[in-house]
């Protein structure tokens, strides 16, 4: 890879094409890629004498050797721009990271259909309502379900190993179908009325209840008339707190706000006329890049990512204007074989959906640069505090979490100053040592995470180490071993708890010389630290109650080799369980279909360790 690019001699030999290049630094790293109509024209204007723009400046110094691939038009160049910038991350592209799927609710294709949670590809028969925003929209749409429509949440095995009904029946929220507490025709029915209540056809639901209570009070089936009346209540309180349009149709809803180097989209998904809910997106944005760019990067990243199995409404309004929003529609179109609408300009209830986003997206901006002012305050104080010759960059902090020495998992958080960068976050599950010794897991999380420092590792300023004088003397000598010889070593600070364990009264120490100090209790540069620890607190908390989960829902019958999920059933149903199966002989090990005595006894000595 040459160290110097010649341009002149580049572009000589360039096509006028459409197609996209890609740009790489002298390790070969992409650190930008672009599509264009014509390659020479585009591709020429980054090595003009006098450029405008410092991010494009910054771009081309670093530039040691550019790639481009033709395509027949442009439409295909922005896919394949979308592709590569999605495979390659360049530091100079605005990245969106939009990696999770987005979940529906699913009515299962059944005898008695189940409502249920939903996210990935849509492979099981049945009806899919969404997309909404998160996880926490669908759980509160499904409770409302259930008070509204007493149809069954639970999975078909719960539902066919049911002899008699559970908790839910009695609560009312569902009407037993799996035990014949209701006739298949009024389960479908109720089926029936959830389905155009998901589709947004509230009045016609109510309607059809209305006649339905009308000819139960006719037939002085009083009990069931009460019993509409009131779903019927029930459902008119929530269409008036959810009804937001006299419209109806698909909308996604984009507010932008952009200052500051802080890009915020916020979303509204609208469908048939209701806000599902809301989320914001914060693409990664480049020092100097202008807002046209950033708008361009998040729309075609956002709607062209089909991974992520999110549904493409028919209409997008967005708070600022694009230049490009023909472009846009034909790619989606030939990308996904959907027609969309695109506009900027609109009134009435859309032009209410983007004030509406436009305030949000407005507010989120000016709370993060006011979250950065506050961290970047405290960072300073730090720095004052400590007596420190450098600013701090970034600072890590580890923690030790187990259960009485079991699944023992460290965690270790990052701090910059920006605050908490949960990307970079990690846990070590702490194997070969005795149950319960923190100073011996202390040491295997520093010694894995220090185990390989070269001049490219991100080498904390400070590291916070959640314990005492023992443990913090681990921790220097393994920062000691690794660090020898390197002239930046990381600064070590123990955060012991007061007597108490109080907010406030937390004692520090410094690693290498064992000199402890306190803070005041509103001290911002001791609030920083307590955020951090609170941190690593919390994250090795979540990483040891996974683990300690997942090893005891595992059974000890999947470690013997040659127990499969067949031998693994067979033992625990005819012995009927794992105890049984832990208590029986050889002999009686044998008589289980398809265990062999040699098998029998394998079995008999791994579970006797």
């Amino acid at each position: 890879m040459p160290q110097s690019f010649n341009a002149t001699m580049f572009l000589k030999n360039l096509t006028s094409s459409p197609g996209v290049y890609r740009m790489y630094d002298v390790s070969g790293t992409v650190i930008y890629v672009g599509k264009a109509k014509d390659l020479k024209k585009r591709v020429s204007s980054y090595f003009r004498k006098n450029l405008p723009n410092i991010k494009t400046q910054a771009l081309v110094s670093h530039i040691a050797n550019i790639d481009v691939t033709l395509t027949h038009s442009e439409t295909e160049a922005l896919i394949l721009e979308n592709d590569y910038i999605k495979r390659y991350q360049p530091r100079y592209n605005v990245l969106l990271r939009d990696d999770k799927s987005y979940p529906f609710i699913f009515l299962s294709q059944h005898q008695h259909p189940r409502l249920a949670y939903h996210r990935g590809p849509q492979r099981e028969k049945g009806q899919y309502f969404g997309p909404y925003p998160n996880g926490g929209a669908v759980r509160e749409s499904l409770h409302l379900m259930q008070k509204l429509f007493p149809i069954r949440q639970c999975d078909d095995l719960y539902y066919k190993a049911r002899s008699r009904p559970c908790l839910q029946y009695q609560l009312k929220r569902c009407s037993a179908p799996c035990v014949g507490k209701v006739s298949d025709d009024e389960y479908q029915e109720q089926v029936k009325l959830a389905t155009l209540f998901l589709k947004g056809k509230d009045q016609q639901v109510i309607a059809s209840l209305v006649a339905k209570m009308e000819q139960a009070a006719t037939e002085q089936r009083y009990e069931a008339a009460a019993q509409f009346r009131d779903q019927i209540m029930a459902l008119r309180r929530v269409a008036e707190q959810q009804q937001v349009s006299s419209s109806h149709g698909n909308l996604d809803v984009i507010g932008v706000h952009y200052g500051s180097g802080i890009a915020c989209f916020h979303l509204l998904f609208i469908r048939e006329g209701k806000i599902f809910g809301s989320r914001s997106y914060y693409p990664t944005v480049p020092a100097e890049t202008e807002l046209a760019e950033v708008l361009r990067a998040f729309m075609l990243q956002f709607y062209l990512n089909t991974e992520v199995h999110r549904a493409l409404p028919q209409e997008i309004l967005i708070s600022e204007p694009y230049e490009e929003l023909e472009e846009l529609t034909s790619v989606l179109f030939e990308a996904l074989g959907k027609k969309v609408v695109v506009k900027t300009s609109v009134r009435g209830d859309r032009a209410g959906y983007l004030r509406l986003a436009q305030t949000n997206a407005t507010n989120a901006v000016n709370t993060k640069l006011s979250h950065r002012n506050t961290v970047e305050q405290r960072f300073l104080l730090l720095e004052e505090t400590l007596e420190l010759s450098k600013s701090i960059a970034r600072m890590e902090c580890f923690d030790i979490s187990h259960t009485m020495g079991e699944s023992t998992v460290a965690s270790c958080v990052v701090f910059n100053r920006e605050g908490p960068q949960k990307s970079e976050y990690r846990h070590y599950n702490i194997k070969g040592i005795t149950p319960g010794d923190d100073y011996a897991a202390m040491k295997q999380a520093l010694e894995r995470r220090f185990d390989k420092i070269t001049d490219d590792s991100r080498i904390p300023d400070i590291v916070f180490i959640d314990g005492g004088l023992g443990q913090l003397r681990m921790a220097q000598e393994v920062v000691n071993q690794k660090f020898n010889g390197h002239d930046n070593p990381p600064l070590l600070i123990g955060v012991a708890k007061g007597e108490s364990r109080k907010p406030g009264l937390e004692t520090l120490i410094f690693g290498d010389s064992e000199e402890s100090f306190s803070l005041p209790d509103d001290s911002e540069a001791l609030h920083l630290i307590q955020h951090i620890r609170d941190e690593s607190h919390r994250f090795a908390i979540t990483g040891h109650r996974n683990r300690r989960q997942k090893t005891r829902n595992t059974s000890s019958l999947e470690s013997i080799p040659g127990v499969g999920p067949k031998r693994r059933k067979a033992l625990l149903q005819y012995l009927g369980g794992l105890q049984e199966v832990k208590g029986a002989s050889v002999s009686e090990l044998a008589k289980v279909p398809g265990i062999s005595p040699e098998m029998a006894q394998t079995i008999h000595d791994a579970l006797r360790g």
